[in-house]
């Protein structure tokens, strides 16, 4: 059997059991179980939400191209 390699001197020996405290800057959300149907509900919000800021973007865009369509026909009058 190999023998072991001991740390350095000025290293402390850190135990594989322990392991260091998170510092409050780098801590995380504590992981939470979620079942199958809390999932599939909160992919579905993502999905609506979406869809309805697609369809802001899209009737945005409608009323942009309203506006030029109009300058058109004033520039084609004249």
């Amino acid at each position: 059997m190999a023998p072991r390699k001991s740390a350095p001197a000025n290293q402390p020996i850190r135990s594989a059991a322990i392991p260091p405290e998170p510092t409050p800057s780098s801590a995380r959300k504590p992981w939470v179980k979620r079942t199958t149907l809390e999932v599939v509900l909160e992919q579905i919000g993502k999905q609506e939400k979406k869809v309805a800021d697609m369809r802001a973007a899209v009737a945005h865009e409608e009323r942009e191209l309203a506006k030029l369509q109009q300058a058109k026909q004033v520039l084609e009058a004249k």
